[in-house]
């Protein structure tokens, strides 16, 4: 009787080891429940194969009775049944009692120390560091890592962003010949590299393999798109398809986004007809990836794809805020984020701070206060990138008491924070408690960056502060060294601005290596104080020194030119930017010139240009003209420039007003009285004007 039993336990045995090999594993634990019931049915292999079908399953509590079963036949010691077990407590996060069971292993072998270390690699925070201390302990013991225990150190080094841990793993492999020329070695390799950061390291792994796996090409598109280097991301996925390997949904969504980094409308609308011709259904990071496409060059387009996706999750609904943002249009973005909390999708840090800007770009301080009280009701002010939009926000819409008050409230400033509310302080006339605030900057030892003073200096030099832009440019020395490029060309600006081109001029000279902006700004210093002279000597070195002149240095060159009369001069210029550089001249470009031959009294010559450029670009030129012939009584092309400035601008109070005069020099008080009823009746109204005293006054009125 007993030898029958025997039989029947060893075919069940055999039939469970059968279903497992075939992915049968339900079956595999009734006959499990079968062998049970044979005392002496049960052996090591039998439970490993259960306790794998029971993860594969998901059947953890199943699993833990099996664990019971061990215990009962002391098989917990044996290696292949600790593994198994260390891998299903592993599997739901329970990593002490997967510890516990490997503790318990008496002669732990390579497999043991390699699932508890896999076992660590799948644990998330700084519990994964656990895997590098079995590891040593591994080497204490003289066991010799194998392939698929290196795979597992790289993924915990990759998860931790453990460079140092990573390189001493590459290393190990490189010095033991293991995983040489074995892709899977190979890509996590790359993984590692790519996630610590070192991207330089994973495109020459990368190299040197002979990749034929779509998963280690997606890693390092990844990881080139990671670091901001979409151009490169975007090559290799040309030499991918190239090499005839087939992209999976991963790579196109990549390769989409790479175009949308680099504005490639052409190289992406490729990618994504290929898409539809293959028949691939894009997923929310795909069409992730195209919304954000799109919404660089056709925000109409991306809207379509945005409603045509069911679930919405809070990086689409950015995405396509950033692309209305992009757009000018706040309105529309601020309809999104309503959508968005109208469907329950939960906005993060990024939804409120595309939200934030929106509203500033409306400067509607209603609208803004809101906001703010949203912001408060679910407690994300608290995070700093939040808080420092809400004080531009508030500074940009005139309230800088307002600004002050989230200021003064934040726990945790940083180098945004301050000068966002500096800034604030200067842009409103508050330019001593700009002072303060920069000196109480200084007081908190951050590192005070090009940014901050740049966007002082901006500031001042629409004030005229000179004695606070030398306080910048002392405290720029000092910590620059003079060596900041950037500053030193905003230096030069606001010295020019104060009236101080001698000192914009030393600021010049100090620079060691000029940049195009540096040229530029220069020039621009001496044509905003009338120095032709200088200016044309600083083009002729430029051009000495091979240094390409921009659409800016020319028209600093032409107002230069306007404002002392030099006709002939400006009109070679001018000729000079359209046949030798092949700059297509702008509205300012064209005003510039009529403005020249207007003050010269040509007027003939004036008018002509003005019929040759667009109409979208005569505005400005057309208000010169104008101008011009009702200082010279030309009443002829005046009246023409009237028909021409009414029909391209019918709701511009200035243009009316000019007209107006024009008519009133020739005598025409018909056509006066018949321009002032045309003004009643559409009710223009002018806007007023205001000073920095007067702001200053409301805004101490004003009490958050």
């Amino acid at each position: 009787m007993l030898f029958n039993f025997s039989i029947a336990a060893h075919e069940i045995l055999s039939a469970l080891a059968g279903y497992f090999r075939n992915g049968h594993y339900g079956e595999v634990l009734n006959r499990y429940l079968e062998l049970k019931q044979f005392k002496f049915g049960l052996c090591g292999s039998a439970i490993t194969v259960c306790l794998k079908s029971c993860v594969a399953l998901g059947r953890f509590e199943f699993g833990r009775g099996v664990h019971v079963d061990s215990l009962k036949l002391n098989l917990n010691s044996d290696c292949f049944v600790g593994s198994s077990l260390i891998r299903l407590y592993s599997e739901y996060g329970k990593i002490e009692d997967a510890y516990k069971v490997f503790d318990e292993i008496t002669n732990k072998d390579l497999v043991a120390y390699t699932s508890m270390i896999t076992a660590y690699a799948h644990c998330g925070g700084l519990c994964a560091y656990g895997a590098f201390r079995i590891a040593c302990l591994m080497q204490e013991q003289r066991l010799h890592p194998n392939r698929v225990t290196l795979v597992s150190l790289l993924h915990t080094a990759a998860k931790l962003g453990a460079l140092h841990e990573g390189r001493a793993i590459h290393g190990y492999a490189v010095r033991k010949g293991i995983g040489l020329l074995d892709e899977i070695f190979e890509t996590a390799l790359l993984d590692m590299y790519n996630k610590c950061g070192d991207v330089r390291m994973a495109a020459s792994i990368f190299g040197k393999m002979d990749a034929t796996t779509v998963g280690s090409w997606n890693t390092l598109i990844s990881a080139y798109l990671r670091n901001g280097q979409a151009l490169e991301a975007f090559g290799l996925f040309c030499q991918m398809m190239h090499r005839k390997i087939l992209p999976d949904l991963l790579t196109l969504a990549n390769a989409i986004l790479s175009c949308a980094n680099l504005n490639y409308l052409c190289e992406g609308k490729i990618i994504h007809g290929y898409m539809i011709r293959t028949g691939v259904e894009p997923d929310l990071v795909a069409s992730t990836a195209l919304v954000d496409l799109y919404s660089k060059f056709d925000v109409t387009k991306a809207r379509k794809i945005f409603e045509s996706l069911g679930n919405k999750d809070a990086v689409i609904y950015n995405v396509m805020m950033g692309g209305y943002l992009e757009n000018e249009l706040s309105v529309e973005a601020i309809n999104v984020f309503r959508e968005m909390v109208k469907m329950s999708a939960s906005p993060n840090v990024a939804s409120f701070l595309n939200l934030i800007s929106a509203v500033s770009n409306l400067r509607d301080i209603r609208l803004a206060s809101s906001i703010h009280g949203y912001v408060l009701r679910h407690q994300c002010i608290m995070n700093v990138e939040i808080a420092n939009q809400i004080i531009h926000s508030y500074a940009k819409c005139g309230y800088v008491l307002y600004a002050k008050e989230v200021f003064n409230r934040m726990r945790c400033k940083d180098l945004v924070s301050w000068t966002s509310m500096i800034m604030g302080y200067v842009y409103h006339g508050h330019i001593d408690e700009g002072i303060i605030l920069f000196r109480l900057m200084q007081r908190e030892n951050l590192n005070i960056d090009s940014i901050t003073l740049i966007g002082l200096l901006q500031g001042l030099s629409q004030l005229g502060c000179l004695s606070f832009v030398k306080e910048v440019h002392c405290f720029s020395y000092r910590i620059f060294h003079g060596r900041e490029l950037s500053v030193n060309n905003s230096l030069i600006t606001t010295y020019a601005k104060c009236g101080k081109i001698h000192m914009a001029r030393y600021v010049f000279q100090q620079i060691t290596e000029w940049c195009l902006t540096s040229w530029n700004a220069m020039i621009g210093a001496y044509a905003m104080h009338g120095n032709y002279t200088e200016v044309l000597k600083l083009f002729d070195q430029m051009k000495l020194g091979k240094i390409k002149p921009d659409e800016v240095t020319f028209t600093s060159i032409l107002t230069a030119c306007s404002h002392s009369g030099l006709v002939k001069e400006g009109l070679r210029i001018f000729g000079i930017m359209v046949n030798e550089y092949a700059i297509v001249p702008g509205e300012v470009h064209y005003s510039c010139v009529v403005d020249l031959l207007s003050r010269a009294g040509l007027l003939t010559e004036a008018h002509n240009l003005v019929k040759r450029f667009p109409s979208t670009h005569s505005s400005a030129a057309l208000s010169a003209l104008l101008s011009a012939c009702r200082l010279y009584g030309d009443t002829e092309i005046g009246e023409a420039i009237v028909k021409q400035m009414l029909k391209l601008e019918p709701h511009n109070i200035g243009s009316y007003v000019l007209v107006s005069n024009i008519f009133a020099e020739g005598g025409r008080w018909d056509e006066v009285a018949r321009i002032r009823a045309m003004t009643k009746d559409n009710e223009f109204k002018s806007p007023p004007g205001y000073s920095l005293i007067e702001l200053e006054k409301q805004h101490m009125r004003c009490e958050p």
